[in-house]
């Protein structure tokens, strides 16, 4: 395992290259519960630009501050009025940028491991730094560390001001001011004339919350590959077919995986009909959703739990497009809501993969305009913080999602190695899914787990056999 000794060269504040027109903006229903949640950490492993280090430090900072312009909400501060209500004050307080060195670390010493190295940790600012912080600390900071050949550029954001959409949205428009675009391709919506937006005021004890987990429980991490096939096959399995006779009758699988996609889309239309108005004998589990049912009932059977224990797969949904009429696609923010899925052990494990994908799929398929405006009606009555964690030892929580562009991020010498993320939100039972670096459906899950349930899960036959490579 590499060494995890990185070092700080400089710290410095980068200022948006424009004043903000936006004054203040006030946290959300799904804005606030983030607020005991740690800062966002993902970054991308790139090779080695063509210039020369200080060079490319110069020419991010002037991204970084364009970038800071279009999202003047990231270069801003919370702030808690008289009432309790928290705000996003937008008043171009800057970001921290960071510029580090670990020039004994290549791109091989990083990506080889079977474990992901724990010196990814050391490649991010504010480590396992609570949202509700950033009533003093500034709500995102980049740090840049140079390599033997290569560069990871870490991002860091408050929770409580972006979700995951708006946290990769926010970092391809860093790169593509970087890449040399004159224009940014997707502006960000910054409109709060939505159902999230709430008179309702969580209330927070001196000095704010805490952790909603342990910290410092002995953990793995571990990068899962799934190749586009392998998941199909998960598929068609989930769904009670048989991978290679429908690929053979069928003459090409892709034009069946994309009418499943199209069918498991609530948002979307099939035939002029919505997802959710089609009858369930006719909708298909999807691929993310086999994936997350054999992951599920895989995880469960590592940890030896009691048959008679209620284990929950918890998975976090973007509602912009489940609301009727949809919020922006663009909009800035948090726009999530989770969905616990929960079983008895027993019954988990004794069913087919069909069985878990059926409750995974029907319960996201539910989770439509109605599901949502309840969520917020109820969070309404009891403000409550998000209830991160596994106390009960048999959870599991999806984060992220392989949807997201993280491979995107082209700086102008080339799309990412790897995306890695810091220590931030991780527990036992804490997974996130990204998209597998050569795309088309492929997908890597970054898992962590006890070290024990990790060994069990790697000695699993019915998950290894459709992972193809660690990376």
């Amino acid at each position: 395992m590499p060494s995890s000794t990185t070092a700080i060269l400089s710290n410095s504040t980068v200022f948006p290259d424009r004043k903000s027109t936006i004054k203040k903006l006030k946290l959300s229903v799904s804005d606030l519960p983030m607020l005991s949640c740690h800062y966002i950490q993902k970054g991308v492993l790139l090779p080695s630009p063509p210039s020369s280090f200080p060079d490319l430090i110069l020419s991010l900072k002037r991204s970084l501050s364009a970038a800071l312009s279009h999202f003047p909400a990231l270069a801003g501060r919370l702030t808690t009025d008289h009432d309790g209500a928290i705000y996003l004050l937008c008043n171009d307080a800057g970001v921290d940028f960071i510029e580090a060195k670990a020039k004994h670390l290549s791109l091989d010493s990083l990506l080889s491991p079977l474990d992901v190295p724990v010196c990814f940790r050391a490649f991010f600012a504010f480590d396992r730094t609570l949202s509700y912080l950033g009533h003093n600390k500034p709500l995102a900071a980049v740090q840049v560390t140079e390599l033997a050949d290569g560069v990871f550029i870490g991002c860091t954001v408050n929770h409580a001001v972006a979700d995951g959409t708006s946290f990769w949205h926010f970092f391809n428009t860093f790169a593509e001011i970087n890449f040399g675009e004159g224009k940014i391709s997707k502006s960000p919506d910054f409109s709060r004339d939505t159902p999230f937006n709430s008179p309702a005021v969580l209330k927070f004890p001196p000095g704010g919350p805490t952790e909603t987990f342990a910290g410092n429980s002995r953990l793995r991490e571990r990068i899962f590959h799934f190749s586009r096939e392998a998941i199909l096959r998960l598929k068609y399995r989930a769904n009670g077919g048989d991978f290679q006779r429908k690929r053979m009758s069928n003459g090409n699988c892709e034009a069946v995986e994309y009418f499943g996609k199209q069918l498991n889309d609530g948002w979307k239309t099939v035939k002029g009909k919505r997802n959710s108005d089609i009858s369930d004998g006719k909708l298909e589990i999807s691929s993310f959703q086999s994936l997350c049912a054999q992951l599920w009932r895989s995880v469960t059977r590592a940890r030896k739990l009691n048959a008679t224990k209620t284990t929950t797969f918890r998975m976090a949904v973007n509602c912009r497009h489940r609301l009727q009429p949809p919020m922006p696609s663009l909009y800035f923010g948090n726009a999530i809501q989770s969905i616990p899925n929960v079983a008895l052990v027993g019954e988990l494990l004794s069913k087919d993969l069909g069985w878990c994908g059926t409750l995974i799929h029907r319960n996201v398929v539910a989770h439509n305009d109605a599901t949502v405006r309840r969520g917020i009606s109820d969070w309404e009555k009891e403000p409550r913080l998000f209830p991160l964690g596994n106390s009960d030892g048999a959870s599991v929580t999806m984060g992220s999602s392989p949807r997201f562009p993280m491979y995107n991020n082209d700086f102008g010498w080339g799309r990412p190695v790897a995306v890695r993320s810091g220590s931030a939100n991780k527990f036992d039972g804490k997974m996130s899914a990204f998209p597998g670096k050569e795309g088309n459906g492929s997908v890597d899950l970054e898992v962590v787990l006890s070290p024990e349930t990790m060994a069990a899960l790697e000695s699993d036959l019915e998950f290894m056999q459709y992972v193809s490579i660690t990376v």
